[in-house]
């Protein structure tokens, strides 16, 4: 019916070649079923048919504001084909863009609360569409006018004003922050404030916006529909399933007014496919230039009628660098801004890698203060200003919840509180408290004083319980001789330290501090004195005094599972004390790890690394020896994991360790790891030479490893040829 009365439409203009109607667009929101406009794009440049206006909301904001702004459908298929969505919606934040202290952080904890007033709340949106933001402000940043009519085809898109629920029409502005706030699908993603309007996903109250279009005096409108459609009761099997039902209530009864308003309807096939089938979007795309074909002669028509010159979009091209002449800052209310400067580390009056520039601003968004950092570029008197716009957090107390099990420390739940700007706007104090099997505690203050001296402060209570061999506890302590092969050793661990820190450069931290550490390690298993009154015999009662220093490079792109990067930590302390035994000799521990990781063919990681650790000093606390063994826990003092054997079954105060590890990602987030180390563990291995020599101890793992948002999980089977034994170890969640 539509191609009929096009083709009236057609007869009718021959008579008048000047009279040329215009023609609109009208893309609807979905998600990820919205990558389908840009297959309908490229069914529409190859009928001829000019665009003289888009309206679009949510995805359709994104893909009609990318078009409108001069990139072709071919360009937007490039674009959204090279864009891992899983780490726009998540906003994860690049490794390289945190601070030390932001990286063990975000390595520990599984879930954050807001928790002022010791209120828990939930956050507005899972994620603050930081990277989304940062990819569409690159991409737009050709785009000079304010003016979304002046654009190379005149744009405009819906979003939703959360607190009045009316329908607001984005037509100015900045175009990343209005098509951001256009597709911000709520509870996925934050609201976005524009003009102090605190904005949603335009789909809300109109996902396919043609009334909007046609008040622009357009003749013609072709529309492209990927909206939902009904679903019957199979597959309504859970809330978020009928609550996505109620929602289509609305929008299908609209759609049955805006259909006939429509004179070329376009709709791809896209049940298959949910909002956030990012993974399938090449044949989301396909599908939306099959729908397309379906309508080309009516395409074809539109375009005689036209009757326009034929001519060829020229691709826009994507800028990589940008000359920044000033910095201004705008928004901020606490923090000061030469915090903020000092976060972004980007200078004035140079240019500057589009690359750098967002990972300054992930910077700034990886400290958690604030809700969203936006920018712009001013131009003015020839020269070009970076605005940067902050909206702060408000929230300053958090709750971050974690779990694990591991085979050491058994199961724990950790339950976090965190207050930001304590005293101080840079600091910060946390609190940990891990309850289960062995109950722990870990409490921190940081002053975060960027590239100026930090200072923090540490505190730690570890407890833990293992069955070890018998001859390993005579070995590592002075207790006589019994006739047990097996004994329960319980050991303590309380911890203070007192330090300063400072980035000699980007991923290079040097520190220094004074360390208390109180151990003491005990059985109940066996009673080395037949006249003690205690339940317990202690094998080992220390509490050392030290001064420390500490190198660390950090390079990595994972802490778990890393494929690219290069890591080293040094750790040097002096003990001049033992409070608990009247004192002691001066002695000292050096420590170090290196490490180097590739991803030499697709999907395919090897890593490389090597530790040392030895004593200076003829003064024998066995507490502090090198214990190697097991896997799966964050470790204390000088644990060290050790494929093959069990907890605490190598020791000595000095080793040299070596490992090989060859991970295969077969599938996302998904790895099968074969791991290969060897060491020799002896005392005074520097001066007998042995670490020149063969290794003595050897191991063998091969595992599976995935992530998950309650963390890493790590199944490894492992085998020493020396003892012909074999371990399983398990590993669930952060580590903490």
């Amino acid at each position: 019916m539509a191609l009929f009365f096009l083709s009236l439409s057609l007869c009718s203009q021959n008579q008048s070649d000047t009279i040329r109607p215009k023609v609109g667009l009208v893309l609807s929101g979905g998600g990820a079923k919205g990558l389908a406009h840009i297959g309908a794009l490229k069914m529409i440049e190859e009928s001829g048919v000019k665009i003289d206006y888009i309206s679009g909301t949510s995805m359709g904001a994104i893909i009609g504001g990318l078009y409108a702004s001069g990139y072709t459908a071919e360009q937007l298929d490039s674009i959204f084909n090279k864009t891992n969505f899983t780490k726009l919606i998540r906003d994860e934040l690049p490794r390289e863009a945190k601070t030390f202290y932001e990286r063990e952080e975000s390595d520990k904890y599984a879930f954050t609360f807001p928790f002022d007033n010791f209120n828990l709340t939930l956050p507005t949106g899972i994620s603050k569409g930081q990277n989304i933001y940062n990819l569409l402000a690159q991409l737009t940043q050709h785009v000079k006018k304010e003016d979304f009519s002046q654009l190379d085809i005149p744009f405009f898109c819906i979003a939703t004003n959360i607190e009045t629920g009316q329908e607001v029409i984005l037509d100015q502005g900045n175009l990343a922050q209005a098509i951001s706030a256009s597709g911000a699908i709520p509870t996925l993603f934050r609201p976005v404030e524009i003009n102090d309007q605190l904005l949603t996903d335009g789909g809300v109250v109109n996902n396919y916006p043609i009334e909007q279009l046609r008040l622009k005096e357009m003749d013609y409108i072709i529309g492209v529909d990927v909206q939902d459609s009904l679903f019957p009761r199979q597959k309504l099997k859970s809330g978020l399933d009928i609550m996505t039902q109620v929602n289509n209530f609305r929008t299908i009864k609209a759609m049955k007014t805006k259909r006939q308003q429509t004179d070329v309807y376009i709709r791809p096939n896209i049940k298959n496919f949910s909002v956030l089938s990012f993974d399938e979007g090449e044949t989301i795309i396909n599908n939306g230039l099959i729908a397309s074909l379906e309508k080309y002669s009516e395409l074809k028509q539109l375009a005689k009628l036209q009757n326009r010159p034929e001519t060829t979009r020229k691709p826009i091209k994507i800028l990589d660098s940008i000359y920044i002449d000033g910095i201004e800052i705008k928004g901020n209310k606490t923090y000061p801004r030469n915090y903020i400067r000092g976060k972004l580390k980007i200078e004035s009056n140079q240019k500057i890698a589009y690359e750098n520039l967002n990972n300054g601003l992930n910077n700034l968004s990886a400290t958690g203060n604030f809700n969203r950092v936006t920018y712009g570029i001013k131009s003015q008197n020839n020269k070009q200003n970076l605005v940067v716009e902050i909206e702060e957090n408000q929230s300053k107390t958090f709750l971050k919840l974690a779990a694990h099990y591991d085979d050491l420390y058994k199961s724990g739940l950790l339950i976090n509180y965190t207050r930001k700007s304590l005293f101080l706007t840079n600091d910060v104090a946390s609190l940990d408290l891990i309850l289960g099997d062995n109950i722990r505690y870990n409490f921190e203050y940081f002053i975060d004083k960027g590239k100026y001296w930090s200072i923090g402060l540490k505190s730690r209570f570890n407890h833990f319980e293992d069955n070890v061999d018998f001859d390993f506890v005579q070995d590592n302590s002075d207790i006589g001789d019994f006739d047990v092969n097996q004994i329960r050793l319980d050991v303590d661990d309380f911890t203070n330290q007192l330090f300063a820190e400072t980035y000699l450069f980007k991923d290079f931290r040097f520190g220094l501090g004074l360390e208390q550490n109180d151990i003491n390690a005990s059985t109940a298993t066996i009673d080395n004195d037949l006249t003690n009154t205690e339940e317990e015999t202690v094998i080992q009662d220390s509490n050392l005094l030290s001064t420390y220093g500490y190198l660390d490079y950090d390079s990595l792109d994972d802490k778990f599972f890393p494929t690219k990067g290069v890591f080293f930590s040094g750790d040097f302390h002096l003990y001049f004390n033992d409070l608990n035994n009247g004192g002691i000799n001066e002695f000292s521990i050096a420590k170090g790890r290196v490490g180097y990781v590739t991803t030499p063919i697709n999907k395919v990681t090897t890593r490389f690394s090597s530790e040392l650790g030895f004593r200076i000093g003829e003064e024998e606390v066995s507490s502090l020896n090198f214990f190697l063994g097991g896997y799966g826990n964050k470790t204390i003092n000088n644990f060290r994991p050790f494929y093959g054997y069990d907890f605490f079954s190598l020791s000595a105060n000095s080793y040299i360790k070596w490992m090989i590890e060859i991970d295969y990602n077969f599938y996302t987030q998904n790895h099968i790891i074969l791991s290969a180390n060897y060491a020799n563990v002896q005392d005074d291995i520097l001066s007998t030479g042995e670490w020149f020599s063969s290794p003595d101890f050897s191991g063998y793992a091969l595992g599976y490893g995935c992530k998950t948002i309650f963390g890493p999980i790590d199944i490894k089977y492992s085998y020493s040829p020396e003892t012909g034994e074999s371990h399983w170890f398990f590993s669930l969640g952060y580590w903490f």
